[in-house]
C-alpha cells in the first residue's frame, strides 16, 4: 500500500511538473495537446467507457473506484459519468450553447460579451481581433488563450494550439459524457479583468441545487496562484491544499456575495452535482461555467 502511496504521489508530482512547463511553453502546450489528442484517437478509443473510467482514477488515486455503492465525492462523479448522462448537463457544458440557458434562466445580463465564433480555426482573423480578448475552446475544458496584448501572442504556436483543438476528442481521455457530441467550436469573448489585476474565480459547488461551499481561485496564471476553500458563510475550510497552496492573504468577501448565492442555486436546480462558476468586477457578476466533474472528477 506504501508503494502504491508512494507511486500515485510521485506521479502526481510528474504530471503537475509538466503542467507548469506547458504553461510557460507555448510550443511543449502545443506538443502536450497533440501528444493527448492522438493518444486518445489511437489508444484509449479501443476502452469501453467502464473500462477508461476505472483505469483513470486508478492512475490518479493509485486504487479502483467503487461504482456500485459509491461513498467519495469523486466515485460517485465517476458514476454520474457512466450512468446519470442528464443531456441538460451536455447542453450547459457547451461554452456557447450554455449562453441561450442562462439567458432562458433570466440572467442574460450575467454573460460577458461575445466578440465572435470560429467553427473551424482558419476563420480566426487575428486583425479582427480587438487588442485584449479571450478565446475559448467550447468543447473541452482548460483551452483558453487570455490575451492582455495582441502584438505579444506568439501566433504560429498558438495557431497550432487552436487547430489541435477543433481536432480533439476531448471526451475520449476521461469519459465525461457531456464532451461526447458537442461541436467543435472556439468563442472570443471581451477582456475581463478585477481589482486583483486579473480575474479571480468563485467556483459554487452545487449539490441537488444547493450551494454548499465554494473554491475562490486568486493569481490564476502566475506564480503566486493559490485557492481557498470557504463555507456558505465565508469560513475558511480546512482543505483544498492539493494541486494549488491556501493563501495567507484574507480575501474580502464580495459585496453582492449573498446575490452570487441566490444566483448560483437557482442555476444549479435541475442537477444532482454541478460547480456554478462566477467573476465579480466592480461589482458586476459575469458568469463562468458550468463544470460537472472537475479535474475529471
Amino acid at each position: 500500500m506504501k508503494d502504491t502511496y508512494e507511486a500515485t504521489s510521485l506521479l502526481k508530482k510528474g504530471r503537475r511538473n509538466l503542467v507548469k512547463i506547458k504553461n510557460k511553453n507555448i510550443w511543449f502546450l502545443w506538443l502536450y495537446t497533440e501528444f493527448l489528442r492522438i493518444k486518445g484517437n489511437r489508444w484509449l478509443k479501443k476502452e469501453s467507457d467502464l473500462e477508461a473510467v476505472k483505469r483513470t482514477y486508478h492512475v490518479v488515486a493509485g486504487r479502483y473506484p467503487n461504482l456500485e455503492a459509491p461513498t467519495l465525492f469523486s466515485e460517485k462523479l465517476q458514476w454520474i459519468k457512466l450512468y446519470y448522462q442528464d443531456p441538460l448537463m451536455a447542453r450547459c457544458v457547451d461554452k456557447f450553447e450554455v449562453r441561450a440557458y442562462i439567458e432562458e434562466r433570466g440572467y442574460g445580463e450575467l454573460l460577458n460579451e461575445l466578440v465572435a465564433v470560429y467553427e473551424t480555426a482558419d476563420e480566426l482573423d487575428i486583425e479582427a481581433l480587438p487588442n485584449r480578448f479571450v478565446l475559448k475552446g467550447v468543447h473541452g475544458s482548460g483551452w483558453n488563450l487570455i490575451c492582455k496584448d495582441k502584438s505579444q501572442v506568439a501566433w504560429r504556436p498558438w495557431r497550432k494550439v487552436i487547430a489541435c483543438w477543433f481536432r480533439y476528442d476531448y471526451f475520449v481521455n476521461d469519459r465525461e459524457f457531456v464532451y461526447r457530441k458537442l461541436k467543435p467550436r472556439v468563442i472570443c469573448e471581451r477582456y475581463l479583468e478585477d481589482a486583483s489585476g486579473g480575474l479571480m474565480d468563485y467556483k459554487f459547488y452545487c449539490f441537488n441545487g444547493e450551494p454548499r461551499f465554494l473554491q475562490v481561485n486568486l493569481g490564476r496564471s502566475t506564480h503566486q496562484h493559490v485557492q481557498n476553500y470557504y463555507d456558505i458563510q465565508w469560513q475558511l475550510m480546512p482543505f483544498g491544499k492539493g494541486a494549488y497552496p491556501n493563501s495567507d492573504e484574507s480575501i474580502e468577501k464580495p459585496l453582492n456575495f449573498e446575490r452570487m448565492i441566490e444566483i448560483a442555486r437557482d442555476l444549479a436546480t435541475p442537477f444532482l452535482y454541478v460547480r456554478v462558476d462566477f467573476y465579480n468586477v466592480d461589482g458586476k457578476i459575469y458568469f463562468g461555467e458550468f463544470t460537472f466533474f472537475p479535474n475529471a472528477g
